[in-house]
């Protein structure tokens, strides 16, 4: 009789279906899918003015008529959180945007031309990544000033290092591959080779990797919201929500928690999907 303990039949389920990449990927799009189409839809969808103000029914809880509840300016919780979505879903991927762009081209230019303009990047790289990535982007934001476009600016100065890194070790390997030197003897370019035959054999890793990347650009962006340097006020924005809520929290529990888990679902959403693309490639290699 064997001695392996018995597993109950979700149990199994639940765990070969986060086993499966296309599983794990279908969960983490539908989730991303979801908040698409609340953003979307966002004025049709929300019940009330994400910033309309009405004192009479302030700190309301959780009610028929206010499912998540108000703020203390009598606002929508709701209503503020789908509207947020907007906010949230533009900054993990923007944020995402200028870095992978960025840091693709200087890492792939690097890693093929090398000497010493790739140990010049390479020195950039450490002295960037010396730091605390949320340090130097706070530092960063502080110079030009709150909002979302500080944000980018910020993400695209330091998030970059990351991408280059990557990329650069692919095109190091793959520039001496069969491939690559066959096309150098038959006389194409240096950026024919570069660009349309070694960068998109290395675009793989670095495209998983912006998805879990989003994950961070995300979180980042909540904190510096919640830090007063991001979107600022009256705009609905989970991150500031979060913040506004915080004085709140043992009396009126509501104003923080639903906007802290709408920055969970959704950066489950993107974790799922990296993950979920990766066991898939993986399997594929």
């Amino acid at each position: 009789m064997s001695s392996r303990p018995l597993i109950a039949p979700w149990r199994l389920r639940l765990r070969f279906g986060f086993r499966n990449g296309r599983l794990t990927a279908a969960w983490g799009l539908l989730i991303l899918l979801a908040w698409l189409a609340l953003a979307l839809f966002a004025p049709w969808i929300a019940p009330f003015d994400p910033i309309a103000q009405n004192t009479d029914i302030s700190l309301l809880g959780p009610s028929l008529a206010h499912p998540f509840g108000t703020d203390n300016y009598g606002r929508d919780i709701l209503s503020r959180v789908i509207w947020g979505a907007r906010i949230d879903l533009q900054l993990a991927v923007v944020g995402v945007i200028f870095p992978f762009l960025i840091g693709t081209f200087v890492g792939a230019v690097s890693g093929y031309i090398g000497g010493r303009f790739d140990s010049f990047c390479m020195r950039v790289i450490d002295v960037i990544l010396a730091f605390p990535f949320l340090v130097l982007m706070l530092a960063i934001m502080a110079i030009l000033g709150p909002g979302l476009k500080s944000f980018y600016i910020a993400m695209a100065l330091v998030g970059w290092v990351s991408y280059a890194r990557l990329i650069r070790s692919q095109i190091l390997v793959l520039k001496e591959s069969d491939f690559a030197l066959a096309a150098k003897s038959l006389g194409f370019g240096h950026g024919r080779i570069l660009f349309r035959h070694l960068l998109p054999n290395a675009m793989f890793g670095s495209i998983v990797f912006s998805m879990s990347d989003a994950v961070l650009v995300l979180l980042n962006g909540a904190a510096v919201s919640y830090l007063g340097l991001g979107v600022q006020p009256p705009t609905a924005e989970w991150g500031t929500m979060v913040a506004e809520g915080q004085a709140f929290i043992t009396t009126a529990w509501w104003i923080c928690t639903f906007p802290g888990l709408a920055i969970v679902t959704l950066a489950m959403g993107f974790s799922l999907l990296a993950d979920g693309v990766a066991q898939v490639l993986g399997d594929r290699s």
